[in-house]
């Protein structure tokens, strides 16, 4: 989402950022597969893993899941109505691959699997960059 901002000028409108759920990679890059395919695709993928917080619903318009999962545990964690307003899911916003409902963890998989989540997110983003445009 950040290098989509940047391409289209727009670094301006958004403040974006990543969090995991769990505190498992608190404080390491992101994995080094989905760094080397991200460096193929023109991405660097540098950010520190920090875990979600409920001050996130404070500092967000949006709080993006990126499956189901993701979004009950977000979704559970808002202190209102307002909060639980802010959680949508990532795989929404896909335009080209309507048959995901989700974008999946690949952490367990194979490479193709990294190069899917890649697809996605650039598709989804896209839509969610449309949607608040």
């Amino acid at each position: 989402m950040k290098h989509l901002l940047k391409v289209e000028n727009l670094e301006h409108i958004a403040e974006v950022d990543s969090a995991g759920i769990g505190p498992w990679h608190v404080g390491e890059l992101p994995d080094e597969r989905m760094r080397r395919h991200g460096r193929r695709h023109g991405y660097e993928f540098d950010s520190i893993a920090r875990q979600f917080s409920a001050a996130d619903f404070d500092r967000f318009d949006l709080i993006v899941g990126m499956d189901e999962d993701n979004v009950s545990q977000i979704s559970s964690r808002a202190r209102s109505p307002y909060d639980l307003r802010k959680v949508v899911c990532m795989a929404d916003y896909l335009t080209h691959h309507p048959m995901h409902k989700s974008v999946p963890d690949p952490y367990y998989s194979n490479d193709h699997a990294f190069e899917l989540v890649i697809e996605l997110l650039e598709d989804a983003c896209q839509g969610l960059l449309n949607s608040i445009k």
